[in-house]
């Protein structure tokens, strides 16, 4: 268990800034994981009051929402401008 422990601490330590970048270049990602906690949180909550949720339906909708965002930022990516080329005048 401590094994499996530090190997995950590891693997967070190597991970944490290329997806800190990730999502730094990307806002709407920070918009999808603001979501996904306000979908934990109320998850949490209504099991609190003894209504079960299903997780099925909690783990789709996740995994659509991230799939839905993938593809946006795809399409985005294909839809950037050009950069405009600038070409040196000569003056007289």
């Amino acid at each position: 268990m401590v094994i499996a422990l530090i190997a995950a601490i590891g693997v967070m330590l190597i991970a944490a800034k290329p997806i800190s970048d990730f999502v730094d270049a990307h806002p709407t990602i920070k918009m999808l994981a603001l979501s996904f906690l306000i979908l934990v949180g109320v998850t949490l909550i209504v099991e609190g009051f003894d209504v079960h949720v299903p997780k099925g339906y909690i783990y789709f909708s996740m995994v659509f929402s991230v799939a839905v965002e993938m593809l946006n930022l795809r399409l985005r990516k294909k839809q950037q401008p050009k950069p405009v080329k600038l070409y040196k005048t000569i003056s007289n």
